[in-house]
């Protein structure tokens, strides 16, 4: 079976070509280079073939080093980009960007409080386009922004909805009973997904990461293997650890995965949530 890794990061020290971000300096890219060849030797021996590119802080709103690569490579990538959540029309912008390989866009709470993150008009209409166009909205939160979700999901139960790395649950080491239980109310929305990911920094942040087989195995009941998507959040997930310590959590350490919902988790899941096949 061939995997597909639903989120990893890709950035190149050509900033004369792919320039920063204001703001940014070479110093933040850490490493200082994780380019598409990069993520490719890291992800081939492991027997993923497609990724889910994530666009990187550092660049911004400029997502070309992301899109250049889709096009070098449209078999093996799909983009989840960052544009202005605060512009008045972003469904312009989200619609050319989707002829480019681009099938989500990564959203956040920005300059408001977080239990009114999604209230702008901006982030609205990104909902009701991505709605119109099965356009993921892919949110990196906390579980402090999971209300103001529910509400908008609510409003908008048609937009299909990624919530990465687990909700960030344990990212202080603990993980919460609160937390889990409501991330796991979310999976009352059918168009809500969410990535089991990013396991070198949740929980003892040490493989084989078997500490976070009681969450997932909650997160597991109630959104069912089909609503879950493994990934690995690179190339963080290889500076200290390994690109198959991520895999090996679900095929070979949750001893209450079948091979059916491995196959879910490891390929199926991003593959129709994402490549839309």
């Amino acid at each position: 079976m061939k995997y597909i890794d639903a989120h990893s990061h890709i950035w190149t020290p050509d900033t004369a070509h792919y320039p920063l971000a204001a703001g940014f300096r070479r110093a933040n890219m850490q490493p200082p280079s994780f380019t598409v060849e990069e993520l490719q030797a890291q992800m081939k021996p492991a027997g993923v073939n497609r990724v889910v590119l994530i666009q990187m802080s550092f660049y911004g709103y400029d997502n070309d080093y992301m899109l250049d690569t889709i096009e070098r490579f449209p078999d093996q990538f799909v983009g989840v980009v960052v544009i202005d959540q605060n512009a008045q029309d972003p469904e312009i912008r989200m619609g050319r960007l989707q002829k480019q390989g681009v099938t989500g866009f990564r959203i956040y709470p920005k300059d408001q409080p977080v239990e009114r993150w999604l209230d702008n008009k901006g982030l609205r209409k990104m909902f009701a386009f991505g709605a119109k166009r099965n356009l993921n909205m892919c949110c990196l939160i906390d579980t402090d922004a999971l209300p103001a979700l529910d509400k908008t999901c609510r409003e908008f139960p048609d937009t299909p909805v990624v919530i990465d790395h687990l909700c960030r649950i344990g990212t202080d080491g603990k993980i919460r009973e609160a937390d889990v239980r409501a991330l796991c109310d979310m999976a009352v929305h059918k168009n809500v997904t969410v990535k089991v990911s990013a396991f070198y920094a949740l929980g003892k942040k040490t493989p084989p990461y078997k500490d976070l087989g009681p969450m997932i195995r909650q997160v597991y009941d109630a959104f069912g293997p089909e609503r879950l998507m493994w990934a690995t959040d690179c190339p963080f997930q290889v500076v200290d650890h390994t690109y198959l310590q991520s895999i090996e959590l679900i095929e070979k350490q949750l001893e209450f995965l079948s091979a059916d919902d491995r196959e879910w988790i490891l390929r199926k899941t991003a593959e129709r949530v994402f490549f839309r096949s």
